[in-house]
């Protein structure tokens, strides 16, 4: 592996950590948005709540899944046609799966008594950690009932079956992976181009579900349209590692399109769209999804590429991270339920909290444990001296 080819990898392996990271922004600020999110996040603040929080929580959620899927499914692509289609299974069942099957037992209870406690301390109901913990004096509550947070690797799941299983035909038909390749390269060097192309295939997505947007579901039983939605940016990314050679093409235009894609995203927020016909707010939310992932994407291989212990570190830390926060950003709204205070202040100390305890616990009882080895796949020294550039490894071994 040489160095120009391990520098976009920086790139990536960061844009994809700061996408699971952005989780605790956007569960931090749920509970103090005007809307009302329903099931999907239940709780509300009684006295604290703004339309800037709508914005912060709105925006995150533009962009932040399928940035997510986009890299999952290029790294996933690496692993089958650099390693073999064997080891990417295997990866993917070590490091995608067995979490999904643990944590998921292990956070329903510790989620649900986190949303109880905040919703009966909101209610000015009284002894609320008891309260919230009736819910599990039968044993069959212990057993979990959505996937939670963790449907991402549900998906992964089923995305790494499907792209398994789509990888070895592509393979018996090298004439048509390698025309698709090219179409694909073509595409992909182009920013206008490539902007109307799978901003239009987005739109169809959309048509055909009827939706502006996918309604991510959190049911063990697969959804059509959540896994369709997300197989394209997944399939996206599988594809884009054919043609990273291309990936400095993102650069064009990165400043150029997040910027337009904010100012587009902000418009729209501040639109009344109860007017606006569907097919509009579909075309507004397509270009605005690319938009995102080509800037994003272009800026993380602009400034990015380069190898950093601080974001490695944070890189290592993100799985963790994702996994622990969400009891934390349930729990500590309810702590903070009575202090006047604005909305965002309030957001601010969940989500420095919740970050605080997710990377303390991730550096004393993760980072060198068998936790981190079950996440991971290995233990990492504390130290973020101890942690060097692959390129220096390798030269270092030679």
């Amino acid at each position: 592996m040489n160095s120009h080819k391990t520098e976009r990898l920086h790139a990536l392996d960061s844009l994809r950590a700061i996408m699971m990271m952005l989780g605790i922004v956007l569960h931090s600020s749920n509970t103090y948005v005007l809307a009302d999110y329903g099931a999907s996040w239940p709780l509300k603040d009684p006295i604290s709540t703004a339309g800037y929080m709508d914005w912060i929580s709105s925006f995150v959620h533009a962009f932040r899944m399928p940035i997510f899927f986009v890299v999952a499914g290029f790294f996933a692509s690496l692993l089958f046609h650099e390693r073999s289609s064997i080891k990417m299974i295997k990866n993917r069942v070590n490091r995608i799966l067995l979490p999904f099957l643990v944590f998921v037992v292990l956070l329903w209870p510790l989620v649900g008594i986190t949303f109880d406690y905040s919703n009966i301390v909101f209610a000015e109901g009284s002894s609320p950690l008891a309260s919230a913990s009736e819910r599990f004096s039968n044993v069959l509550a212990f057993i979990p009932k959505r996937t939670m947070h963790l449907w991402f690797l549900y998906y992964l799941v089923l995305y790494s079956i499907a792209s398994f299983i789509v990888g070895l035909i592509f393979k018996q038909l090298p004439w048509f992976t390698k025309q698709s390749s090219q179409s694909f390269s073509f595409i992909i060097q182009r920013p206008l181009l490539k902007l109307f192309v799978f901003s239009a295939i987005t739109l169809c997505i959309l048509m055909i579900m009827n939706r502006t947007w996918v309604a991510t579901s959190l049911s063990f039983i697969p959804d059509l349209n959540t896994f369709i939605f997300y197989a394209f940016f997944y399939f996206f990314g599988w594809i884009l590692f054919k043609s990273k050679s291309y990936l400095s093409s993102f650069m064009t235009y990165d400043w150029a399109f997040t910027i337009l894609g904010i100012a587009l995203f902000t418009v729209y927020f501040l639109m009344d769209t109860s007017t606006l016909p569907l097919q509009v707010i579909m075309i507004i939310k397509s270009i605005n999804v690319w938009l995102f992932i080509f800037g994003f994407t272009g800026l993380f291989i602009r400034y990015a590429s380069n190898h950093s212990a601080v974001m490695r570190y944070v890189s290592d830390s993100s799985y963790w991270v994702y996994l622990l926060h969400l009891p934390l950003t349930a729990f500590i709204p309810g702590l903070i339920s009575e202090w006047s205070m604005p909305a965002f202040f309030k957001f601010f100390i969940v989500m420095a909290g919740t970050a605080l305890v997710c990377f303390i616990t991730y550096h004393y009882f993760v980072r060198s444990t068998f936790v981190g080895v079950f996440l991971n796949g290995r233990k990492y020294s504390k130290k973020l001296k101890d942690i060097k550039s692959p390129v220096l490894v390798a030269s270092a071994a030679n």
